[in-house]
């Protein structure tokens, strides 16, 4: 059976599209520019969102004390022992790397591109930290590179972004993401399933809100309690707080959530693996691959497929 994305996986993957798209193997080069966030500097806030160790997702190539360039490269060393043949995205990952004079993103942005195996850049930003002056500038760049920008999006819930002490609320995301799509450039939502307080229904409700917005790809990850967090303080505390689920559980609430996702959203991820060492809970001992193939096989025997239940 041929699904409307064009084979027969039963929900819309991100790698499968990415290979069909460039022809071949596309890898992201993780880059730390040194960028901070306003939730962090005082503008908005300090100490971060609730959830947040940034340690958690960097590579140890990433190095403040090395240039962009010297970063890509040493990426590219990394990941060209197992492919030789790969293009590569430059992907500016650490805090907000938006949240910048434009002068700035220009040399960093232009720096990255000047690499000639990089094809593209993945943005990770706030939705709050998009100003037009730099959608301007993104949109020229996306007439002849791949430009991406990737939300920190986490909940649709304004009464959840304000408990995590996000510092923005879901219509600046709604914003950003109709925005870079009204501009050509390419998004991608990020979003938190299991925060503090929110319901199984209000995170399928999710599903359903975000298939109504021009999100072109989707990431999602499990609640994690990472140390030096303001999670981990709050799990220590209060524990029954929170419900954390099983392996198991949130499988079914993936398949849950993809029958009511929009066929056309590019499904990244499931899942998000933290260091050991920094993860308090759930410690399920799942590498990514193995999570994805029991979505894929719990699909298969409920004879179930991304967007089936939608209306």
């Amino acid at each position: 059976m041929e699904f409307q994305w064009g084979h027969s996986k039963r929900y819309n993957d991100f790698p499968t599209y990415f290979r069909n798209k460039f022809q071949g193997r596309v890898q992201k080069v993780s880059i730390d520019a040194g960028f901070t966030c306003p939730n962090r500097d005082g503008s908005k806030g300090t100490g971060g969102c609730a959830y947040c160790n940034n340690k958690t997702f960097k590579p140890g190539y990433c190095d403040l004390e090395t240039s962009v360039t010297e970063q890509i490269q040493q990426g590219i060393n990394f990941f060209s022992k197992k492919y030789k043949t790969m293009k590569y995205l430059g992907y500016f990952q650490a805090y907000s790397n938006t949240y910048a004079p434009i002068e700035i993103l220009k040399q960093l942005y232009s720096e990255a591109l000047a690499h000639p195996q990089v094809i593209g850049l993945v943005i990770a930003t706030r939705p709050d930290c998009l100003s037009n002056e730099v959608l301007d500038y993104l949109e020229e760049l996306a007439k002849d590179w791949y430009i991406m920008v990737e939300f920190g999006v986490e909940s649709c819930c304004d009464e959840t972004l304000q408990r995590i002490n996000r510092g923005h609320l879901f219509e600046e995301a709604e914003r950003a993401i109709k925005e870079t799509a009204r501009r050509g450039i390419h998004n991608c939502a990020h979003m938190i399933l299991g925060l503090p307080g929110e319901s199984r229904e209000e995170i399928l409700r999710q599903a359903e809100v975000l298939s109504h917005l021009p999100v072109e790809n989707l990431k999602l990850h499990q609640l994690q309690i990472h140390k030096g967090t303001q999670l981990s303080v709050q799990y220590k505390n209060s524990p029954e707080d929170f419900d954390l689920y099983t392996a198991e559980e949130y499988i079914d609430l993936v398949v849950d959530y993809l029958e009511r996702l929009n066929p056309s959203i590019i499904v990244e991820r499931f899942i998000s693996q933290a260091p050991i060492d920094m993860l308090i809970a759930p410690k399920w001992g799942l590498k990514n691959f193995e999570f994805v193939a029991k979505v894929e096989k719990r699909l298969a025997a409920r004879d179930t497929w991304q967007g089936k239940l939608r209306d």
